[in-house]
């Protein structure tokens, strides 16, 4: 007979779940309390703590949800099963770390890019489509500060693929917000109050003062697409979305906190 291996350890490897054990262990705790006040079934065939660690696991790697559980050695709707239940668990209890957008802009300049979640082609949502990427996907606003710290994700409010950023920060809500700040973005935002490079005009050339200029916005403006790497450090906002289209405004809302949560907001 096949000899069945020993269960695995947990999970410790920030580079791999994206926390760190003591945070992993915070949110396990907080789910705990939580919990303790609901009514529960049959007792779980994995601890919490293993089970806070293979949702972070599907969320910082986005593995199909079979080869977790060949990695975890329980069965796939045993995986989705768990997901299922703490996605809004984890969703409640992060929500005190994403700062409240009219918090972060005070005082303070703000830069801001789009970014796209892409969603695998789906049949019925051309509006998705992004000609620029060539592919579907939602788009989502980032603001963030100088350094390159993350301030604000427009969850959950993304909007559709094909929809350019000047658009796009109109229709998330922002643009009001942003208009009694002061804020850097790309050329794609010219016609809002966003301090932009200037574009090359027709049959004509950039100044060497305008080069300049571009040249220092270009430079401040890096800032905020580190912030997008990092939170697209949670993969399943950049390899593609497998699950219900309808979840993903969700998933991201809360892959937001957890960066928020994991850069100590």
């Amino acid at each position: 007979t096949t000899k069945i291996p020993k269960k695995q350890e947990p999970v410790r490897y920030q580079s791999t779940v994206g926390l760190s054990t003591d945070e992993i262990a915070e949110i396990v705790g907080r789910i705990e309390e939580v919990l303790a006040s609901r009514r529960t079934g049959r007792p779980p065939l994995m601890s919490l703590a293993e089970q806070v660690e293979m949702l972070l696991l599907l969320l910082r790697r986005n593995l199909p949800q079979t080869v977790v559980a060949d990695l975890y050695q329980v069965s796939q709707p045993t995986v989705s099963r768990v997901y299922r239940r703490l996605v809004p668990l984890f969703d409640e209890v992060l929500c005190l770390h994403e700062p409240f957008f009219v918090d972060v802009l005070a005082n303070r300049e703000t830069l801001v890019d789009g970014t796209d979640v892409p969603t695998g082609n789906r049949a019925g949502t051309k509006e998705n489509y992004s000609g620029k990427r060539h592919r579907q996907g939602l788009n989502i606003q980032i603001a963030a500060d100088l350094d390159g710290t993350l301030l604000a994700v427009s969850a959950p409010a993304p909007v559709p693929g094909a929809r350019h950023d000047r658009r796009a920060i109109s229709e998330c809500g922002w643009e009001p917000l942003l208009d009694t700040t002061v804020w850097t973005a790309d050329p794609g935002y010219q016609g809002t109050t966003a301090t932009t490079p200037t574009k090359k005009p027709k049959n004509d050339e950039l100044t060497d003062y305008q080069k300049t200029v571009n040249k220092t916005i270009s430079g401040r403006r890096s800032a905020v697409e580190r912030a997008i790497a990092h939170l697209k450090n949670w993969k399943i906002l950049a390899t593609g979305h497998r699950g219900r289209l309808t979840e993903l405004p969700n998933i991201i809302r809360i892959v937001a906190r957890l960066e928020f949560y994991r850069l100590g907001w």
